[in-house]
């Protein structure tokens, strides 16, 4: 192994020890990175460039990436016979690309993470159910039923209204307090008809059998 290293070129040398050394940071950043590391972290390395909200260029991760096939390619550019100059703008091209698909790969997964996190803000306006009864003017805590983020949840509720939210109260959403806790009052489904226009209705109609 050491005589075939001694007999390579300058430049193989070069591209083999950034291949080597590139792929063995790069498999450890891989695994910390799908395992819940945090491989940014690794000797404050990290010098982000945003090209959009979320979008980072420039991380650790990307750069090993980028030597990594930077590495691998030369190598390849190397014994395609290929000349000096082209291996390494080849190479160099090559890096490049690998840092955009990292960039993007690490771009849609945190956009993945970041939808599936619950934003109570979301469920303001939202109508509901009482599901365990609350407490008139802040005095006990209960749960509504709301759907948020497009599905139906189950969260801790108060009220300002002086009168209990019993179990099967419709509610609105009004705020959210700093912790996650929605304050709720009683309302009507918005499909429901107010009692006003039922009875003008039913008199209409009264009026019209009368008249036949």
């Amino acid at each position: 192994m050491a005589e075939w290293f001694s007999n390579l070129e300058f430049i193989s040398k070069i591209y083999w020890l950034i291949a080597i050394i590139g792929s063995l940071i790069f498999t450890i950043v891989m695994i910390l990175a799908f395992t819940g590391g945090d491989a940014d972290d690794i000797g404050d390395l990290d010098s982000d460039i945003d090209a959009g909200a979320g979008f980072q260029f420039i991380t650790f991760k990307n750069l090993v990436g980028f030597f990594t096939i930077f590495g691998w390619s030369g190598i390849a550019c190397i014994d395609a016979g290929l000349s000096t100059p082209l291996t390494i703008i080849v190479s160099i091209i090559s890096g490049l690309l690998m840092m955009v698909i990292m960039a993007a790969l690490f771009y849609f997964i945190s956009g993945l993470t970041d939808s599936g996190t619950l934003n109570y803000k979301n469920a303001i306006d939202a109508i509901g159910e009482v599901y365990l009864t609350i407490g008139a003017d802040r005095s006990k805590m209960g749960k509504v039923s709301v759907k948020i983020q497009g599905s139906m949840r189950e969260l801790d509720a108060l009220t300002d209204s002086l009168t209990v939210l019993k179990s099967g109260t419709i509610i609105k959403v009004l705020d959210v307090t700093p912790n996650g806790i929605l304050i709720v009052d009683k309302t009507r489904k918005p499909i429901e008809p107010s009692q006003s226009k039922n009875e003008q209705l039913q008199q209409g109609e009264n009026r019209l059998l009368d008249k036949n």
